[in-house]
């Protein structure tokens, strides 16, 4: 559920998960309440109440497949009255489900910045609709976890910035505001690059900032030089201001995964294992200001 970071001091997310689900457990007073995490669009369900096998602990849940998986793909709450017969969802997990006796089931998806993080179930061991209220009350503890990630998030993020700074050098205060300054402007210039169509003045304009990023960093002529396609320096200088992959994916106009990719690649030639420590090397060889 928690993103690819450090995770610094963050609290467990699936302690946040399972309050979640005894509140809607004793609310709800439903048979079986149960949930998971998503981690690269799979779904893995680790917390249970009222369940009576452990047939369904552990269980991986592809994107699409089942119930569940329809929640993540979508977005979007998904339910069936009689999980048996049900036309609606693949039977990929029809094994575990029908041993637990589950047969009307309610999914609910948990979705920070657009991005599936869990899945909130509550299930009947009987056909039939699920009331209106259980389901109100799902949706409601979905947006309550939802908001609590998404607090988490913005935590971890600024921490991550704080952490990026405090490798710096220690420089004055008015020097650091310049440097800032210089680090959001080299990540704009970078952001507006891409959209020049003359390949002359995209050229220079990519020219600048690699000279502004050895200005700024103090490193001239790396002993190691590593090269960084133009693609992977425009993502990291956004991961440089903190940002998520998310938000960089916004300001360089392209896809959340596709951003994902690059900063994969750019993190493999630097041989860093995480986002904070691929900006460090990066500034350490003048790549990123």
């Amino acid at each position: 559920m928690t993103p690819p970071t450090d995770r610094l001091l963050r609290p467990d997310d699936g302690d946040a998960l399972r309050s979640e689900l005894r509140r809607i457990a004793a609310l709800s007073k439903a048979p079986v309440v149960f949930g998971g995490t998503v981690h690269a669009g799979t779904l893995v369900l680790t917390e249970f109440v009222g369940t009576r096998t452990n047939g369904m602990r552990g269980l991986a849940v592809a994107p699409s497949s089942g119930l569940g998986g329809s929640a993540v793909s979508t977005g979007k709450p998904r339910s069936v009255a009689d999980y048996r017969s049900a036309s609606t969802i693949t039977h990929h997990y029809d094994g575990p489900v029908l041993g637990e006796g589950l047969r009307a089931v309610v999914a609910v998806p948990v979705v920070v910045d657009g991005q599936p993080r869990a899945v909130l179930y509550v299930a009947n061991r009987e056909s039939g609709p699920i009331g209106d209220r259980v389901a109100d009350a799902m949706v409601q503890a979905g947006r309550r976890l939802s908001v609590e990630l998404t607090i988490r998030d913005e935590v971890d993020q600024r921490v991550r910035l704080a952490l990026a700074r405090d490798t710096t050098p220690a420089i004055s205060s008015a020097d650091s505001i310049i440097t800032e300054e210089l680090r959001e402007l080299h990540a704009e210039l970078r952001g507006i690059t891409p959209t020049v169509s003359d390949t002359l003045a995209r050229n220079r304009l990519r020219s600048v900032t690699d000279r502004l990023a050895r200005l700024v960093s103090g490193v001239v002529d790396p002993d190691q030089p590593i090269t960084l396609a133009p693609r992977e320096l425009d993502v990291l200088s956004q991961i440089a201001l903190g940002c998520t992959n998310s938000e960089a994916a916004q300001r360089l106009s392209l896809r959340a995964e596709t951003v994902k990719s690059y900063l994969r690649s750019a993190m493999t030639k630097l041989g860093a294992h995480t986002r904070h420590e691929a900006v460090v090397r990066a500034r350490r060889l003048g790549l990123l200001p």
